[in-house]
């Protein structure tokens, strides 16, 4: 297995695990809650939505919907400029922070969702059913 190979198998792991989605919806929540801010409040329900959904080995479908989504924070997100002096504080870390990870997820759900096959995730479903 070449190097190459091996980061893209280390990138997939990390993608199609429910903790991206998750650990995304808690950083906008912990930024929008207070106070209140209704528009970005809207995507933390969706994200963990979308780890629901990897949860129940509908990976594809969850790298599509956390793709799709951190996108679209991230362009809402670099609307709101920021002075340089408030991006070291908290609050400015927390928003760096968060739009790496939006950026992360965006082009490794992005790489997962147009390179994965639907066959083997229906596979893995099906052998994982209970009866």
């Amino acid at each position: 297995m070449s190097s190459c190979d091996a980061v893209v198998a280390r990138l997939t792991l990390f993608i199609e695990s429910p903790l991206p989605p998750a650990a995304l919806a808690t950083l906008i929540a912990a930024q929008h809650v207070r106070p209140p801010q209704f528009l970005p409040l809207l995507f933390p329900p969706v994200l963990l939505f979308s780890t629901y959904l990897n949860l129940s080995a509908y990976e594809v479908d969850s790298a599509g919907i956390t793709a799709a989504w951190s996108a679209l924070y991230l362009i809402l997100a670099r609307r709101r400029k920021q002075p340089f002096v408030k991006k070291w504080g908290t609050r400015g870390i927390i928003r760096g922070t968060t739009l790496g990870l939006c950026l992360v997820n965006l082009l490794g759900c992005g790489f997962t969702n147009a390179t994965s096959r639907r066959s083997k995730e229906e596979v893995k479903r099906e052998g994982s059913s209970i009866v």
